[in-house]
């Protein structure tokens, strides 16, 4: 085991120790990938060596430091790869690091009986899709012929499927830095099972987060939304089981922007992919990453003159968010729905 993926028991409202947290493990290995809002991927290939310890063992070490500097617990994932590290941290809890083998054998048996949903970029439509031809499970799926795969999921992603379902792991650990994001938090005072306030929620975090980016002249790639669900203890000291305390998915943007309507749009379209059919929702975070210079990014032109018309009510907007504060301006909807609950730009 080489690879450890981390998940940091951080409250929503101390997620700024992140940086902190991902500097200690800084402290083992220069090759740390930030994973918001609460965990990390270690490449610990050097430190193996460097220290003469495993993997499993500096994770005790990092865990003890984590309690020991910030109060936080985390729950450690091991493996050969990132995938699998990752798979491996759904089965590990606080104080007990999940390890996957290393020998192939043993990662195919690790991996048999899992259903297909837990490897990371399977989303709820692939499996939905995987589970109505009867390929429920890892096993399954790697030991089904390749062309089944491909004229289900298409050509390359059945391909890439069928490898990870048998263990075979070509990720690699990206080094970056959480500074290069912006998140926006949204807590439920009760835990919400209404859609409307989900996307109400949504908005909100869009609104910010593009009225942030503008005030910076940054533009960013990649939006991240993560559901926490009801589940999750407030304190963060524990889990119930059952259903999953988090879901986290991505998508990269068609172009960079800044632009509300485009991130309110690219947000609802994540929410709808998760499928949530009455779930209890804690919070909901909203995460712009892959942070570029404004004026460095392409625009496409549009010719469009309603985008073209938001865009110069977007920037009147802001002027007056400066002037008189982010609730000057606001869209009806949200006005409606949740303006009490939550602010609109910071």
């Amino acid at each position: 085991m080489t690879i450890l993926c981390v998940r940091f028991e951080l409250p929503p409202e101390r997620e700024a120790a992140l940086p902190g947290l991902l500097g200690l493990l800084e402290d083992f290995t220069p090759v740390v990938q930030a994973l918001p809002p609460d965990g990390a991927l270690a490449d610990l290939r050097g430190a193996e060596r460097y220290f003469g310890r495993s993997a499993v063992e500096l994770a005790s070490v990092i865990r003890v430091r984590a309690l020991a500097r910030y109060g936080v617990d985390c729950a450690i994932g091991a493996g050969p790869g990132p995938m699998l590290a990752r798979v491996a941290l759904r089965d590990a809890r606080p104080g007990v690091t999940c390890a996957v083998p290393g020998e192939p054998e043993a990662v195919a048996e690790f991996l048999a009986g899992r259903p297909v949903s837990v490897l990371p970029g399977v989303g709820a439509a692939t499996a939905r899709t995987l589970c109505e031809y009867g390929l429920d499970t890892l096993g399954l799926v790697a030991n089904a012929p390749l062309s089944t795969l491909q004229r289900l999921i298409g050509a390359r992603a059945g391909r890439e499927l069928q490898e990870k379902a048998s263990g075979l792991d070509r990720g690699r650990v990206v080094p970056n830095a959480v500074s290069r994001s912006l998140v926006a938090e949204r807590p439920f005072e009760l835990d919400e099972l209404d859609p409307g306030r989900h996307r109400g929620a949504l908005l909100s975090a869009a609104e910010e987060i593009g009225a942030r980016l503008r005030a910076v002249e940054k533009v960013c790639r990649t939006l991240t939304l993560t559901v926490r669900y009801a589940d999750l203890p407030r304190s963060r000291t524990g889990s119930s089981g059952g259903t999953p305390t988090a879901t986290t998915r991505s998508r990269t943007l068609r172009e960079p922007t800044a632009h509300s309507a485009a991130l309110t749009k690219a947000a609802y379209g994540i929410y709808e992919t998760l499928g949530l059919q009455r779930a209890r929702v804690r919070a909901l975070a909203l995460r712009a990453e892959g942070l570029t210079p404004a004026d460095q990014a392409s625009h496409q032109l549009t010719f469009d003159p309603v985008d073209e018309k938001a865009r110069r009510i977007e920037e009147v907007a802001d002027r007056a968010r400066a002037k008189f504060g982010p609730r000057a301006v606001m869209p009806g909807t949200l006005a409606a729905v949740c303006a009490l609950s939550w602010p609109t730009a910071a």
